[in-house]
């Protein structure tokens, strides 16, 4: 995957000067709407039907304690990059979530740490290369992945290491956590369908963008629809 992705990005990077003028921020549309196409068509054939029956089946204290496993699995990357970004007080505390989860929560299958104050954050090594001054570059659609942007390609591999399965050694588990986490992932992301309007793959992009740029700046970004997407998806 990751040599993958890397010559994804060589493969842009070589096309950038011919398609630059045509959008700034999405220079590669072409190339990316064939992606986005070609991703859509397996999503409807197969993983969106998954999800659907995950979440029309799954009892909710089941859905919401593999939530909350996958939830406290991010807690190691969040709290590197606030590290990373000065916010060591933010990091004292999610260490701490992390901790509570992982112990009085069995596991992280139930978020004992919100219900005793601790407000759960979320951080990325992408939004650290922001927070660091590096420009999110064009925006890219990659298989397997979806939206993305040049900066965040950097950053997506580092965030899977330390937020995935990679402590699992047997292989056969690691597999069936690693799909558990795509069709856990794509079930939240039903309910935001119904505010799909228009070209998707344009929405799908401004959403992204504005929800990146949202992350990087901590919220600092006036947006009511971004806003609105963001209640439905994460409520």
């Amino acid at each position: 995957m990751k040599k993958y992705l890397l010559l994804l990005t060589i493969i842009m990077l070589l096309n950038a000067e011919e398609s630059v003028e045509t959008n700034e921020k999405d220079p590669y549309e072409t190339l990316n709407r064939v992606v986005f196409n070609f991703s859509d068509s397996l999503d409807e054939s197969f993983l969106k039907p998954t999800a659907q029956v995950y979440s029309n089946y799954t009892p909710l204290f089941i859905k919401d304690s593999v939530t909350n496993f996958f939830y406290n699995l991010t807690e190691i990357d969040t709290v590197i990059n606030q590290l990373l970004q000065g916010k060591p007080k933010l990091a004292a505390q999610d260490s701490l979530r992390f901790l509570i989860n992982t112990t009085m929560g069995f596991g992280g299958i139930f978020d004992v740490a919100s219900r005793i104050g601790f407000e759960r954050h979320d951080e990325d090594f992408g939004q650290t290369l922001g927070v660091w001054g590096v420009e999110s570059g064009a925006y890219v659609f990659v298989p397997f992945v979806g939206p993305s942007t040049i900066r965040d390609l950097v950053g997506i591999p580092l965030s899977w290491y330390v937020s995935g399965t990679f402590a699992i050694e047997d292989n056969k588990t690691k597999i069936f956590f690693s799909v558990l986490d795509v069709i856990e992932t794509r079930e939240r992301l039903l309910a935001a369908e119904n505010l799909i309007i228009g070209d998707k793959y344009e929405f799908v992009k401004d959403v992204f963008m504005q929800s990146r740029e949202h992350e990087v700046k901590d919220g600092d970004v006036e947006d009511q629809f971004l806003n609105e997407f963001e209640d439905e998806l994460f409520e």
